[in-house]
């Protein structure tokens, strides 16, 4: 984009204040030039962008993320957020709803006379649980900053994960085939 000439434009929009890119433009301006350049970081070539690990990644058999809340409407719409992020990375998930806890308290509405008159406060605490199965642990990361980050004020957020691990070796081999053959022979 060049240069705006306000002479160009009509004699309304000459005489009022206009809006555009943020800037409040008036007529006593002759011209105003609009800058839309990006201008390029120099960059690090001998840095790569993408790390890459010998090492294999995290797997994980499931991700259990419990959320608490106080407000009925913003889980179902956390739920929903959740549900969809899932599903843009192609992540299995299952939702269920615990029961909600309702505490109650009673108080005496004077602190020190009048016995019969009390006051009742309720809290409900409602619960959703967020099951994610067989997850890499780059892919759990990713969801997980995702998710938190978009957590709503008011609302806790609980993660637990089972990590699936290989088993060790003296346990991989059966145990008949660690057994000398010389003491089988004795007992039969």
């Amino acid at each position: 984009m060049g240069r705006l000439y306000l002479a160009e434009l009509s004699p309304t929009y000459r005489n009022s204040t206009a809006k555009n890119s943020g800037f409040i433009l008036s007529s006593n301006r002759k011209r105003v030039q609009f800058s839309n350049s990006h201008i390029d970081v120099p960059k690090d070539l001998t840095k790569p962008m993408i790390t890459i690990s010998d090492e294999p990644d995290t797997l994980y058999k499931r991700l259990s993320v419990s959320v608490t809340g106080h407000d009925k409407a913003v889980l179902d719409s956390y739920e929903c957020f959740a549900m969809l992020a899932a599903k843009e990375r192609d992540i299995s998930i299952k939702v269920h709803e615990p029961p909600r806890k309702t505490e109650r308290f009673t108080l005496l509405k004077s602190v020190h006379i009048f016995q019969k008159h009390r006051v009742q406060h309720e809290m409900r605490t409602l619960y959703r649980c967020l099951e994610l199965e067989h997850l890499t642990g780059s892919t759990a990361d990713v969801y997980l900053e995702y998710t938190q980050r978009n957590l709503p004020e008011g609302d806790a957020m609980e993660v637990t994960k089972t990590k699936l691990e290989q088993l060790p070796e003296h346990i991989q081999k059966p145990t008949w085939e660690t057994i000398p053959e010389g003491k089988e022979e004795g007992k039969s």
